[in-house]
């Protein structure tokens, strides 16, 4: 099993060198390649990620996390491509339990699981937490869930979907991803299976607010297979 990362960002130089520093120091070189997209940053984004020897840098001139997963998926030479987000932090185990779920399961053709947050109070990740298990029936009952910044898939079974629906600005396209790759095998999406994240977001919308746009929109996906949000505002 080949494994690709990529990591997709866009003036992300206040994470991006914490984000690699983990990468590689949690994935005891398990990974095929490692692959920075940059989505055309203006800070030292890029600067940053060259630094560190064994990191693919790659230009997407066209604006959106989207185009910057599709140009990914397009370079990746492995089988497996994993897509984390630049502000995130690979737990120890992470890479292993990727390589377990795939190795014992043939039929699973992508995998996902929550976000924990490095920068909120344990009592904010204890609901977050809460959440995803509260949601798990529902994603029982439908058969995919998928978070795009903790995402796996076959390359094959993107290939076979017709990769990334780069007309989905920001919100749900996870869930469309999920959805359509479920209908090729098993889209699983494990509890236990956690990236850590940047809370930045969540702090600027409000946890709530950022909560219902998140429902609201996967379930805009689930019924009428497009997203109710249009747009989103860049939080940096």
């Amino acid at each position: 099993m080949k494994i690709s990362l990529v990591i997709c960002a866009y003036n992300e130089e206040k994470y991006i060198g914490e984000c690699l520093d983990s990468v590689i120091k949690n994935s005891s070189g398990k990974f095929h390649e490692i692959i920075v997209v940059d989505n055309i940053s203006t800070d030292h984004t890029k600067e940053i990620a060259e630094k560190i020897p064994g990191i693919k840098i790659v230009q997407e001139s066209k604006k959106g996390p989207n185009y910057a997963r599709q140009k990914g998926f397009e370079i990746t030479t492995g089988d497996v491509l994993a897509f984390i987000d630049a502000d995130t932090r690979m737990p120890v185990g992470w890479v292993n339990m990727l390589i377990n779920e795939f190795q014992n399961n043939p039929n699973l053709v992508c995998l996902s699981g929550p976000f924990l947050y490095y920068d909120f109070p344990k009592w904010k990740n204890f609901l977050s937490l809460a959440f995803w298990y509260t949601a798990y029936p529902i994603y029982v009952f439908l058969g995919y869930m998928a978070i795009w910044g903790n995402f796996v898939i076959k390359k094959e079974t993107l290939q076979n979907i017709g990769g990334v629906d780069t007309s989905i600005e920001f919100y749900g396209d996870d869930t469309n991803i999920a959805y359509r790759a479920s209908k090729l095998g098993k889209a699983k999406f494990k509890l236990n299976f956690i990236m850590y994240s940047s809370a930045r977001r969540l702090k600027n919308q409000g946890m709530l607010k950022a909560t219902f746009i998140y429902i609201l929109n996967f379930f805009s996906q689930v019924f009428a297979k497009k997203s109710v949000t249009r747009s989103y505002m860049d939080i940096r």
